[in-house]
């Protein structure tokens, strides 16, 4: 249903993406994406909406293509500490 309802609208409104279709028999419908930096995303759209397939499209037409980097931080809190981090070099 996606592809005859929301996919030539799709490829209208992004010219710059190279869009292709592919029938393979016994796989479950997934969209790929292939990006500049060698990356590449695989979404499964199983027993998805036409809607929901569009919006899956468009948050990777959307992306970079990067992989996702944990930011590691040593303390995260809501509340800080009024007095400070805790040091051995305290001077009183």
């Amino acid at each position: 249903a996606f592809m005859e309802s929301h996919l030539p609208a799709f490829k209208e409104k992004n010219p710059q993406l190279e869009v292709a279709t592919e029938l393979i028999r016994g796989q479950h419908p997934h969209l790929k994406a292939f990006y500049r930096n060698k990356n590449e995303w695989v979404v499964c759209v199983k027993n998805m909406d036409p809607e929901e397939v569009l919006l899956h499209a468009t948050r990777l037409r959307n992306a970079l293509g990067r992989k996702v980097v944990k930011l590691r931080t040593r303390h995260v809190t809501k509340h800080p500490s009024v007095q400070g981090t805790w040091t051995t070099d305290v001077k009183f």
